[in-house]
């Protein structure tokens, strides 16, 4: 029988290789450029195009899977996933660059919404702050991972070589899928009730969302537009891509991390407060120095702290029977903002003329982050408790 811990690791993987396809526009963002023609503000769009069906699908996507099973959905999403890269490969059209780009977004929506399922069935009530945070490490770690190798990927081998290492690993994702993953005994959600959620719990979900997305936001910032940031100063693609995945890979510590430390302080505000204020100043610091390599290392250590704070705000004003359609209001705000920043970024590394407005932009909105926690506490104090607070 396999473990909890190997059903994990096969759902890392599977995310690893959506946030692998997610970067590979931003880490190879100069060689787009010259083959089809497109701005800085163009590849913005591009980057931002890849969350756009998450406005549509982030709500029913739990119900699409409780209809046809969350294994077969998420084995058809890593299909579309396939797919859409397959369409941008094969041209070099604009239009289909979009098309394909929105193909393999929808299947990533799909992943991203139900595989968060798919890890509370199996660790509900067990290691499950453990069991997400190493889940949510999938995501910058397969964002490291192309910022490492798809530049000098692209670089010897082109766009082609980057579309066949996109696709490798989306097929190693489909295989564990399909072969490993299994559904655990007896779904725990079966029989819930599911019930609506009042006006200021909404409220107080689309805050906990905005402050979701402006901290992505500003990851997005760094890893799409700081290499293009460091081309800019003469760094080599390769050389700026491996630069910038310092700070994703030392992510994946500092996220954990930042989680235990909110557990065993219980001050998850002031744990998200002083994190996102740390990432902000690293982020300008990065864009206005020379020393690139001690600020990467020391953004990787703090970026990753408010992680675990801020996913665990929607818990403390919803309970088992409003979860469901609670978290689809959540990751709804989260996908409607990280449509547009993208784009905003690379609008104003254009009327900027440099990149460096992005990441500037990134830093904003990471200072509005702990605003946003003081009117969460705020509605939430006024609505009654749903659950006793994590421990």
């Amino acid at each position: 029988m396999r473990s909890r811990w190997t059903i994990l690791a096969v759902l890392f993987v599977a995310r690893a290789a959506m946030a692998f396809q997610f970067q590979s526009v931003g880490a190879i963002a100069p060689l787009i450029s010259d083959r089809v023609g497109a701005s800085l503000a163009d590849i913005g769009i591009l980057i931002g195009l890849y969350l756009a069906p998450g406005v549509a699908l982030a709500l029913p996507g739990a119900t699409i899977g409780q209809r046809y099973g969350d294994k077969a959905t998420v084995l058809a999403g890593l299909l579309m996933m396939l797919s859409g890269e397959l369409v941008m490969m094969a041209s070099t059209s604009w239009s289909l660059q979009v098309g394909g780009r929105l193909v393999a977004g929808t299947g990533g929506v799909l992943l991203n919404v139900l595989m968060t399922k798919m890890v509370a069935d199996w660790f509900a009530g067990r290691e499950i702050a453990t069991a997400m945070a190493i889940y949510i490490n999938s995501w910058p770690a397969g964002i490291a991972i192309a910022l490492m190798l798809l530049p000098a990927i692209g670089t010897t081998y082109g766009m082609t070589g980057v579309g066949i290492a996109v696709l490798v690993m989306i097929v190693a994702g489909f295989v564990l899928i399909a072969f490993v993953y299994r559904a655990p005994e007896g779904s725990p959600t079966r029989g819930i009730e599911r019930r609506g959620i009042s006006a200021g719990i909404t409220f107080a979900l689309i805050t906990a969302g905005l402050i979701w997305c402006l901290y992505n936001v500003a990851f997005a910032m760094v890893f799409s537009f700081g290499p293009s940031m460091l081309v800019e100063r003469g760094w080599s693609s390769s050389a700026a891509g491996s630069a910038i995945s310092v700070v994703l890979w030392l992510a994946a510590l500092s996220v954990p991390l930042g989680g235990l430390l909110a557990d065993r302080s219980k001050r998850g505000g002031a744990v998200l407060t002083a994190g996102c204020a740390g990432f902000a100043v690293l982020v300008l610091l990065l864009s206005r120095s020379g020393s690139v390599l001690p600020l990467a290392i020391a953004m990787g250590i703090v970026c990753g702290l408010p992680a675990g704070a801020i996913m665990s705000l929607p818990a403390r004003v919803l309970d088992q029977g409003t979860r469901s359609v609670g978290m689809g209001v959540f990751y709804t705000i989260y996908y409607v903002g990280m449509l547009a920043a993208p784009a905003i970024g690379g609008k104003l590394a254009v009327w900027a003329g440099t990149a460096t407005a992005a990441l500037n932009f990134g830093a904003a909105a990471l200072l509005i982050c702990p605003l946003l926690l003081w009117s969460f506490h705020r509605i939430s104090r006024l609505q009654k408790p749903m659950v006793a607070p994590s421990r």
